[in-house]
């Protein structure tokens, strides 16, 4: 499995708003809603 917003937020020293914030701006970008959708997005573009 992956990461949580606070593991990530830990690792990279900002806060889980931030980490909530910058995922949301990337699922827009590429098109999905949640976490539970990028790897069948992304095995679909390979």
């Amino acid at each position: 499995m992956g990461h949580s917003n606070k593991e990530i937020a830990g690792k990279l020293f900002i806060t889980q708003y931030t980490v909530k914030d910058h995922l949301k701006k990337i699922f827009q970008t590429i098109g999905i809603d949640k976490r539970s959708e990028l790897c069948p997005k992304i095995l679909r573009w390979r």
